[in-house]
C-alpha cells in the first residue's frame, strides 16, 4: 500500500500495523484514537508517532520526551510533512515485513 493509497482510504483495513492505522486515525482528525494506539507501542517508531501526536497536540515537554525515547531530535518540519515522512518510514517497514513473510 503506498501513501496516496492510505491517504485515500474511507476505513483502515485491520490487517496493517497499528501505527499505520494510528497514523490514518490521526489524518481523519482522531487524534484520540491514534494517540490509544501509539501509547501503547513502546518501540522507537511507537515513540516516534507518540511524540508526533503531542506535538501537534502543543505539548512540546511531552512531545520531547518520546522524541529522546525514539532517539530522535525534535522534529522542525511542518506537521504535515512530519506525517509523511513517519508514513513513509512505516510503509516502508511494512513492505519489507510482508516479503519476508511472503
Amino acid at each position: 500500500m503506498t501513501l496516496s493509497e492510505i491517504k485515500l482510504l474511507k476505513e483502515i483495513p485491520q490487517n496493517i500495523s497499528p501505527l499505520i492505522q494510528a497514523m490514518w486515525h490521526d489524518l481523519h482528525d482522531d487524534w484520540q484514537a491514534s494517540h490509544t494506539i501509539a501509547q501503547d507501542i513502546i518501540t522507537p517508531d511507537g515513540s516516534w508517532v507518540h511524540a508526533y501526536l503531542h506535538r501537534k497536540e502543543g505539548d512540546r515537554s511531552n512531545a520531547q520526551y518520546w522524541y529522546n525515547k525514539a532517539g530522535r531530535n525534535m522534529c522542525t518540519l511542518s506537521l504535515e510533512k512530519e506525517w509523511e515522512e513517519i508514513m513513509n518510514a512505516l510503509l516502508k517497514k511494512e513492505v519489507t515485513i510482508q516479503q519476508i513473510f511472503h
